[in-house]
């Protein structure tokens, strides 16, 4: 005769088919309380499947016990057999005393589906069979906020945390707190972080507290809440970009660069810090160490758009065409829409005297800058050079749209009458 004992050893052992052999034996003999257990034991630990199975067999023996089919909707939804679960759901009556329990699962697989509508018709019933019931008001606060109604979901939370309301798991100043910076009310947001951190000093609402203070320009508030989560979490990576996006913003370059350098010393692998250190090294004037970093977020991407355009820049501006042409290589042949790039791609084909080259790309450019006068002025002056003097005059008579007070534009049309 199998045991639960001997289910639960041949889990950890992972032998599944024993398991399943073993579970067979088990479920005509065990006893149904104990039964229960094992299938909550399972689901905790990621066996839905075999947890699925021991509720099947306990809804067997018990076909009137709607909290077994709510635990077994539950385990479906997380098997992503959500339709089985809407139909076990549906086969709750509404004056069994788990219907309200069985309309918050519909609403969180409805959620799930993204039909939100429908989710929150689900709670509002449940919350009129139950309107003293808390947990009913934070789960729709919750849903509110996932439907993007922050307003409307703050309500709720001042409201519940006006009314002395305590949940297990909760603090109502820290979720609003996060309600109010996922609407972008950081202003609002602060004075609840600052609240939920003299209850609790977390990593998560340290950061939090950073993100809404920097959002309102108050980068030392920032940079303090940050020196303080690093101190707790030095491993918290993302808490080194923000201190130096809040330091150079405070124009303390200087230190913004050290504070991205550190941050590289945690996590050599992130490629936001290497493209700031770039942008930091190259204001400082150490070239040389902002190319190095810009380089280090291509090779770890090597399709990283804004750190490539920062790149070519440099080397455009500073007239390094082959660089700028080795770089295009690499990235244009992905295929990807680099458009951005083109025009630089095209000046740096003309200055190398590759002139078909240039023409090609001059025109893969043209599309997305018709708008650019400068653009239009380089690609005109390309085209006289060229002798294609008819693709000339449109560009130049663009150009006189654009910017009809230049008379350098009116002298080039005069010039081919």
């Amino acid at each position: 005769m199998a045991t639960v004992e001997d289910v639960q050893k041949a889990v950890e052992l992972g032998d599944m088919a024993k398991v399943n052999s073993l579970l067979d034996t088990y479920l005509l003999s065990g006893d149904p309380d104990e039964q229960y257990g094992l299938s909550e034991w399972l689901g905790e630990i990621g066996f839905v499947e075999e947890a699925i199975k021991v509720l099947e067999h306990l809804e067997y023996l018990f076909p009137e016990e709607s909290q077994l089919k709510i635990d077994r909707a539950n385990l479906l939804i997380e098997a992503d057999r959500e339709d089985e679960a809407l139909n076990l759901l549906m086969e709750v009556p509404k004056d069994d005393e788990y219907y309200p329990q069985a309309l918050v699962t519909l609403a969180d697989l409805f959620q799930l589906q993204g039909l939100m509508e429908a989710a929150e018709n689900r709670l509002d019933e449940a919350i009129g069979l139950l309107p003293e019931e808390p947990l009913l008001m934070q789960a729709k606060a919750e849903l509110l906020l996932d439907s993007g109604r922050y307003l409307e979901s703050a309500k709720i939370y001042r409201d519940l945390n006006a009314a002395g309301i305590e949940l297990e798991g909760v603090n109502f100043s820290e979720r609003l707190a996060e309600v109010y910076s996922a609407g972008a009310a950081y202003e609002e947001a602060l004075p609840y972080y600052e609240e939920a951190l003299k209850n609790q000093v977390q990593p998560d609402v340290l950061f939090g507290a950073a993100v809404a203070a920097f959002q309102t320009r108050q980068y030392d508030r920032a940079v303090g809440r940050l020196d303080e989560l690093i101190i707790l979490d030095p491993d918290y990576f993302s808490a080194y970009l923000l201190k130096a996006q809040s330091l150079n913003m405070a124009e303390d370059y200087k230190g913004a660069y050290e504070a991205v350098k550190e941050g590289l010393k945690r996590d050599e692998f992130d490629k936001e810090l290497y493209l700031f250190a770039g942008k930091l090294a190259m204001k400082l004037g150490s070239t040389e160490e902002g190319v190095e970093h810009l380089r280090q977020a291509v090779a770890l991407d090597p399709e990283y758009m804004e750190a490539i355009y920062a790149l070519a820049a440099y080397f455009h501006s500073n007239e390094m065409d082959e660089d700028v042409l080795e770089l295009a290589e690499a990235v244009v042949a992905s295929g990807d829409d680099w458009a951005g790039l083109y025009p630089m791609i095209a000046e740096s084909y003309e200055r190398t005297e590759q002139f078909e080259k240039a023409s090609s790309y001059f025109e893969l450019a043209y599309p997305s800058f018709r708008d650019d006068s400068d653009f239009l002025g380089k690609y005109a002056r390309f085209l006289i050079e060229e002798g294609k003097r008819e693709r000339a005059l449109e560009v130049i008579k663009e150009l006189q749209v654009l910017e009809p007070e230049n008379q350098e534009w009116l002298d080039m049309q005069q010039s081919f009458e």
